[in-house]
């Protein structure tokens, strides 16, 4: 048994428009590093965070990695082990990135690789949804599911847990991500309680679309298919230039544009490398032009989820 490793887990995109809290895929870049060792004194430590400002915290049951991982342990019966934990967050908190999935992600399996692998990449999934709910109020796996498994998934169901594996696309996705504030529990919010039922015939017909498209490759229909009548009309007034931004993108090559997760982050989708650098680059000059910065990001998809570093 190996007593240390070193992990890098991915950043997601959940939503993909219109799929919400049910479509996400991963992305190669941002996404977190970890390095785990294991000590013969029982306990999970967390020894270090580097990246994330000093606003995440230490404390082993509080922490989304650590709680994930004393959750693992407790359940295969292995707290005799000495656990430590050193973080670095490589992805902007509260992006809508998916940052506290892709440390629990990584902490669970980065203790899955180092216990020559006892669970399933299946079996991992519930203990990072027990991390996201710590983190975030909600225990989702459109986030998880990605990060963990790589590429697109769809989340059939909850009660009882069903992921679905997609097919990925070979394309390349834009991520921009504004340094303004959502919260994802403010985001959460201000979504309609009740819709109207031709806005859930067109969305169920887009979200069908768009799973459809993934397995003809139909890239056309998979443009046509990223529409969301019902929770991007009320997120996108939260971000800034939201509307102008995807004009120009959606009038630069981009299959489609929307919001990450709960937001700021905003994202696009490309068949040319080429093509989604320039968006990003004209999207980035916008915002600057509005006294506002941003972090950008050019990335294929994401096919294996966690890896070995």
């Amino acid at each position: 048994m190996k007593k240390s490793i070193k992990v890098f887990a991915p950043a997601t995109v959940a939503n993909v428009v219109c799929g919400f809290d049910i479509l996400g895929f991963a992305v190669n870049e941002p996404g977190d590093e970890l390095m785990m060792e294991l000590t013969e004194k029982p306990g999970v430590n967390i020894v270090s965070i580097e990246g994330d400002e000093g606003k995440l915290p230490l404390d082993p049951q509080k922490n989304t990695v650590s709680a994930s991982v004393i959750s693992l342990l407790k359940q295969i019966g292995r707290e005799d082990l000495g656990v430590n934990i050193r973080l670095k967050k490589k992805m902007p908190m509260g992006s809508g990135l998916g940052s506290s999935a892709a440390s629990a992600v990584a902490g669970l399996f980065a203790l899955n690789e180092l216990l020559d692998q006892p669970l399933t990449k299946e079996q991992l999934l519930p203990f990072a949804m027990e991390g996201e709910a710590l983190a975030c109020g909600h225990g989702h796996a459109d986030n998880v599911a990605p990060a963990l498994f790589g590429g697109f998934t769809l989340i059939k169901s909850y009660e009882p847990l069903e992921v679905i594996a997609l097919p990925v696309p070979n394309l390349y996705c834009a991520l921009l991500y504004p340094h303004v504030d959502v919260p994802t529990r403010d985001a959460r919010q201000i979504i309609r309680s009740k819709v109207l039922l031709k806005d859930a015939v067109t969305q169920w017909g887009n979200i069908a679309g768009l799973i459809s498209s993934l397995y003809t490759q139909d890239y056309d229909l998979l443009g046509r298919c990223m529409k969301d009548v019902i929770v991007e009309p009320v997120r996108s007034m939260l971000i800034p230039e939201f509307d102008k931004m995807k004009e120009t993108a959606m009038e630069n090559g981009a299959l489609g544009f929307g919001i990450s997760g709960s937001g700021p982050t905003v994202f696009s989708l490309y068949r040319s490398a080429d093509n989604a650098q320039k968006v990003l680059s004209n999207l980035k000059q916008l915002l600057a032009s509005k006294g506002i910065e941003s972090n950008i990001y050019l990335s294929e998809i994401n096919k294996n989820g966690p890896i070995v570093l």
